[in-house]
């Protein structure tokens, strides 16, 4: 194991977070598309730890399910009752079966702007200073509320004091706790059993470790972060959305310097499992969800939606809703496309206005313009689907397919009622039901014949705009002949 390699890392997530007054524990609150505990497993394990435990408590089944099922292999000890953040820790090295040997970090699991890299200089500053505690400061504007870092003349630290048991002299402190630690493990495990619960909460405070480890001739060193933003911890819902909005930035700004140009950053919003190739362009009003990728040269936007959605290079997406489709390369799609799961567009299609699909797949080259709904279909290459069309797909039961080949000119109006095959290179008449396959080059028409019935407005609306406007070009009519 290497030196900043820890042996284990432990989050503290089992508060109830009672500010947030949600029926969602606040930890699986979600920001940029994680929750707030799994952005903190995400950074921890940028650390490769030999453990990962997650101190759980409060809807301890639910947090637990939801590490379970998006962060397999991470570990869960349970508070019972949160006594403290010291006992958290101690549940966690119960858990453990053994006090670990080597670095233990320490995180709250509700800080989700923490960076892997911040870890990384944490342990690496406490293997290289052979501190027995590490703690991850940070100077702040406001410190209210926070606990306060208390040095010496020399400038060790002495002790954190919570904001309630601080002095107004503490108070006035700026440079916080932000809850991360770095322990040697032997030593946290006999300094947990020496904190006392002497203290307004009546709690065993992590913090205690720090001042018992100092009086026992042990080395308390500091990590400040480079930049305070990253140990926000957040208690309700409008710290939830600046965390949001500083994170989201940072995702934006990652992607501009990557080689994306985003047209308006502050309208933008994006997914921390959101990936792009350069000379991408997003434009304004446009979510990027998901695991979605943007290819290179292509644009997305404005007013877009895209979740779990690929986009090839040089595709255009504009005022579309997606989720859970391919769009391939050069393919066109929208204004007012909804591109629904299952959808997949061929290199150079088009899904155009007002268009929706639905486990779809479409050709290379084809073309479904306007006003139609296309759903469980397979349509060939350089086919031209007409306008106001629909894959009538269920019967009420179930969903049946239509295939419609390569090379076919269907007409406007059509309704193509499932299960049928359309044959490559065959057309259909505009305003036809096809109910039956249509062989390879044939033209289906599938519509009644139209009947003129003259004189009906006047007999049966006398009286009536129609009927007026109907006389009135009858006598012009007859004044020209």
């Amino acid at each position: 194991m290497s030196a900043n390699r820890p042996a284990a890392v432990v989050v503290l997530a089992a508060g109830e977070g009672t500010r947030m007054k949600s029926k969602t524990p606040k930890v699986l609150h979600e920001i940029a598309g994680r929750s707030l505990v799994g952005h903190v497993v995400s950074a921890a394990r940028e650390l490769e730890p030999e453990h990962l435990v997650v101190v759980v408590g409060h809807a301890r089944e639910q947090v637990k399910g939801h590490l379970e099922e998006h962060y397999a292999g991470t570990r869960t000890a349970v508070q019972e009752e949160q006594n403290g953040t010291g006992h958290a820790v101690r549940m966690a090295l119960e858990e453990l079966g053994r006090a670990p040997e080597g670095t233990v970090v320490v995180v709250c699991g509700d800080t989700p702007l923490l960076s892997g890299e911040t870890l990384r200089a944490l342990a690496g500053t406490h293997a290289a200073d052979g501190n027995a505690v590490t703690v991850l400061t940070a100077e702040v504007p406001d410190s209210t509320g926070y606990g306060r870092i208390v040095r010496d003349a020399s400038g060790a630290v002495t002790e954190i004091v919570e904001h309630k048991d601080a002095s107004e002299a503490q108070r006035a402190i700026r440079e916080i706790n932000s809850g991360v630690f770095a322990f040697d493990g032997q030593l946290l495990a006999d300094g947990l059993g020496k904190v006392r619960t002497d203290n307004s909460q009546g709690e065993e405070y992590l913090t205690d470790v720090l001042s018992i480890l100092r009086e026992a001739g042990h080395r308390v060193g500091a990590s400040v972060a480079a930049d305070h933003r990253e140990i926000l911890g957040i208690n309700n819902r409008v710290q939830l959305a600046e965390a949001r909005s500083l994170l989201n930035r940072r995702l934006v700004e990652r992607a501009m310097l990557a080689g994306v140009t985003v047209v308006d950053p502050a309208s933008v919003f994006v997914d921390v499992t959101v990936t792009f190739e350069p000379d991408a362009v997003i434009l304004p009003g446009t979510q990027l969800l998901g695991v979605t990728h943007i290819g290179e040269d292509a644009e997305v936007g404005p007013n877009t939606r895209l979740k779990d959605t690929t986009v090839g290079r040089g595709a255009r997406v504009d005022n579309t809703v997606a989720d859970s489709a391919v769009i391939g390369d050069s393919a066109s799609v929208g204004p007012f496309a909804y591109l629904r799961p299952g959808t997949n567009l061929g290199a150079k299609s088009k899904a155009g206005t007002y268009v929706e699909m639905k486990n779809a797949t479409v050709g290379e080259g084809t073309k479904v313009p306007h006003l139609s709904y296309v759903g469980d279909a397979t349509i060939g290459e350089y086919t031209n689907i007409g306008a106001a069309s629909v894959f009538v797909n269920y019967d009420g039961e179930a969903k049946h397919h239509t295939t419609i080949g390569s090379h076919c000119r269907t007409g406007s109006d059509n309704m193509f009622v499932a299960p049928i095959t359309i044959g490559d290179g065959a057309y259909t008449a505009a305003g036809s039901v096809i109910t039956k396959d249509v062989p390879a080059g044939s033209l289906a028409v599938a519509r009644g014949q139209q009947r003129n019935i003259e004189g009906w407005v006047a007999r049966k609306r006398p009286g009536s705009a129609a009927a007026q406007a109907a006389q009135a070009a009858s006598e012009d009519s007859a004044g020209e002949s």
